[in-house]
C-alpha cells in the first residue's frame, strides 16, 4: 500500500498551522500559495478526509489535521536533533567542541579553563553558548551543544535521565559586605537578622538561598533592593545599600570596595553544585575529554586558592 504522506507536505501543514493561514504557511515553507494549496489538496485526497477548515480569515485544523501536525512537530524536532548530531560528527574533523554555559561560571571557572585549553590545544575550537538552565537542557537534548556546564541546588528539579552528569565542584554561598572591616571571620546567619538585604530578582535561585537560610535562622530578611545581575549587587553593596548572599563564583572578580565573608559551617547555608553534562548516549571524543580535563584542572586551582 502506498504511503500517503511525504515529509515536505507534513512540514508544510505544520507551517500552515503555526502561521494560522495557508498563505503564511506557504511563505514559511518558501513555496507559492498555489503550490501549497495543491499539496494540501493532494494530501486530503490521499487520506480521504480534510485536514483544514477554510475560514473567512485563515484556516483551522480538523481532527485529522491535528493528528498529523502533532506527528509532524515531533518529527521536525527529531530531524533537528539529527542535524545537531551530524554537525557534531563533522565538527570532530574541524576540531570543534560546542559547549553550553551560564554567565557566572563563564566569567570565572570557564574562562580559566579556556586559557589553559587554548594554550595546550590551539588547533581545537571551543564554541560556547551562554544561556539559562532550561535552555541549556534543551540545547543538550537537541544536540545543539555536545556538553554543558550546569548548576543545581538540593531543591532544583532533576535533570532528564538521558543526561550523564560529571560533578566538577561545590560553589559555596558567601556574604558580600562593604569593605569597612566590621564583618570578618565566619559569620552566623542569625546575627544578620536586622540587616538590609540585596537580592537577585525574586524568582532567581540565589534569592531562594537567602530566604531558605534566613527561615532556618528564624527570621524573614528585610529585602531593600532587587538586582538584575551580580555586578549591580556588588555596586549596591559597595554603596552601603545593603549586604548580599551570592555564589562564590559570581564574585570571583569582585570590586576592591567589597569583601567576601564566609558563613559559619554549622548554619549549612545552601551551596550549588556545578557539573558537566552530556547526553548519556554520546561518547566523549578526544576534544571533549580535553575540555573536561581543562575544567577539572580549573576547579582544582580555584579550590586551592580558597
Amino acid at each position: 500500500m502506498r504511503n500517503p504522506f511525504d515529509v515536505v507536505t507534513l512540514f508544510l501543514l505544520l507551517d500552515i498551522a503555526e502561521a494560522g493561514s495557508l498563505t503564511g504557511g506557504a511563505e514559511r515553507a518558501n513555496v507559492t500559495p498555489s503550490a501549497a494549496s495543491q499539496r494540501i489538496a493532494k494530501l486530503e485526497q490521499d487520506i480521504r478526509q480534510p485536514v483544514l477548515t477554510r475560514l473567512p480569515r485563515g484556516v483551522r485544523l480538523t481532527e485529522a489535521g491535528e493528528i498529523l501536525v502533532t506527528r509532524a512537530r515531533l518529527f521536525r524536532q527529531e530531524m533537528r536533533a539529527a542535524r545537531g548530531d551530524l554537525e557534531a560528527l563533522r565538527g570532530l574533523e574541524r576540531g570543534t567542541v560546542r559547549l553550553g554555559s551560564f554567565p557566572t561560571v563563564s566569567a570565572s571557572l570557564l574562562s580559566d579553563a579556556l586559557k589553559d585549553y587554548h594554550a595546550r590545544w590551539p588547533g581545537v575550537d571551543v564554541r560556547v553558548r551562554s544561556a539559562v538552565r532550561p535552555r541549556l537542557l534543551e540545547m543538550l537534548t537537541s544536540s545543539e551543544v555536545e556538553m554543558a556546564l550546569l548548576w543545581s541546588y538540593d531543591w532544583t528539579e532533576e535533570t532528564e535521565k538521558s543526561l550523564t552528569l560529571v560533578p566538577l565542584m561545590e560553589d559555596e554561598t558567601v556574604l558580600l559586605v562593604p569593605l569597612d572591616g566590621r564583618c570578618t571571620g565566619n559569620v552566623a546567619v542569625a546575627s544578620l537578622n536586622s540587616a538590609r538585604w540585596i537580592i537577585r530578582n525574586a524568582d532567581h535561585p540565589a534569592a531562594e538561598v537567602l530566604y531558605r537560610s534566613c527561615d532556618a535562622a528564624g527570621f524573614t530578611p528585610n529585602v531593600v533592593y532587587e538586582a538584575h545581575d551580580y555586578q549591580e549587587i556588588e555596586a549596591m553593596v559597595a554603596a552601603g545599600v545593603g549586604i548580599a548572599m551570592v555564589p562564590r563564583l559570581a564574585a570571583a572578580h569582585h570590586r576592591p570596595d567589597v569583601q567576601m565573608v564566609r558563613f559559619r559551617p554549622t548554619d549549612r547555608v545552601p551551596t550549588r553544585s556545578i557539573y558537566l553534562a552530556s547526553l548519556a548516549r554520546r561518547q566523549y571524543t578526544p576534544s571533549m575529554h580535553a575540555v573536561s580535563q581543562a575544567l577539572h584542572d580549573a576547579c582544582d586551582a580555584i579550590t586551592a586558592r580558597r
